[in-house]
């Protein structure tokens, strides 16, 4: 796998945790409160207690329609008028489409492809016109930009913006809300923009946890990021986690892991299938793959957790029935 690097740009003002109370002031009627899930199986396991806070469970399915409601919120008029377009694998998909549903606009979505075909159906359900590329040849984000200034829309990115990312960070302040300080958090990062604003909430309302963002193995760009000082961008990373494809961290998303975060981990696709299993069978929720990344690290290093407070972030449940029976049926049989 290739892999360059570059030094992020810096940004005038990096978002603050007041801009995730903004946020959650914004979102407020629109995203559900999702639950926060126990586990006696698990805390039994780690010999801590976890916490589970389940975006599964939020519209849409995911984590994203708190980032893309806020940020669609804050259109000007003009903006609504003429509508938004976003590029997305899924999830920020149907967050943007719904989102601008729900406030009376066009939303156009630019989807690689080869993305799961329930996503792609919901998307067009809640009213986005799709338009569809192939993620390994063509860029994404110039698409994105070709048809913003064709049709004066107004492009929102799915991870690296800071309406986005502080919508993000709502779900890791509604988990503090609710069950306290923690001395660990695990949360799945893609493009890093659930991550970040995790962080701004973990470091405003648990300062001393241990915050570990976590990516597929397959695809470890914000690991080598964390590691190296400089943002590295690889060759789109071929995992089951299709929510985590992304080749690198933004430059804002990047500068707050950088300044918030203690260390990026890996997963295994195993270990995510592994994870959906369990998820299934003894906690009865269906999880997708990416949303599988937190619990799967968290795992693997469960003797260092013993007698903790740890919260885990369950990013989304949006995955083909089919397909998950492929996956956790062919591990079961195995």
């Amino acid at each position: 796998m290739s892999a360059t690097s570059h030094t992020a740009a810096t940004p005038v003002a990096l978002p603050t945790y007041a801009d995730v109370e903004a946020a959650a002031r914004r979102i407020e009627g629109h995203a559900h409160r999702t639950p926060v899930l126990t586990s006696r199986t698990v805390d039994e396991l780690f010999g801590a207690q976890v916490f589970f806070k389940c975006e599964n469970f939020q519209r849409m399915g995911a984590f994203k329609f708190r980032g893309a409601f806020n940020a669609l919120s804050r259109f000007t008029p003009e903006q609504r008028r003429f509508g938004v377009v976003a590029f997305s694998s899924g999830n920020h998909a149907q967050a943007i489409a719904l989102s601008a549903r729900i406030l009376g606009m066009p939303s156009t979505i630019v989807m690689p492809k080869d993305a799961p075909a329930a996503k792609i159906a919901a998307t067009r359900g809640y009213g986005g016109q799709i338009v569809l590329y192939d993620r390994y040849t063509e860029d994404r984000l110039q698409i994105g930009r070709d048809l913003a200034e064709k049709h004066g829309l107004t492009l929102i990115p799915p991870f690296d913006h800071p309406d986005v990312l502080t919508g993000q960070g709502t779900a890791a302040k509604e988990l503090f809300d609710e069950v306290g300080a923690l001395d660990a958090v695990f949360t799945p990062l893609g493009g890093g923009g659930l991550l970040s604003g995790t962080a701004l909430s973990t470091r405003a309302l648990s300062p001393k946890a241990k915050l570990y963002g976590v990516e597929p193995e397959a695809g470890n760009d914000g690991q080598q990021s964390f590691r190296s000082g400089t943002i590295v961008t690889i060759d789109t990373p071929r995992t089951i986690a299709d929510g985590a494809q992304t080749p690198h961290l933004g430059d804002i998303t990047f500068a707050l892991i950088r300044q918030h975060v203690d260390d990026v981990l890996t997963a295994t696709d195993a270990e995510l299938v592994d994870a959906m299993g369990f998820f299934a069978s003894r906690m009865k929720m269906l999880v997708e793959p990416t949303g599988c990344l937190g619990f799967a690290a968290a795992k693997a290093m469960k003797d260092q957790l013993k007698g903790q407070r740890v919260g885990i972030v369950i990013s989304g449940g949006n995955v083909d029935m089919a397909r998950f029976c492929e996956l956790v049926g062919a591990a079961a049989a195995a």
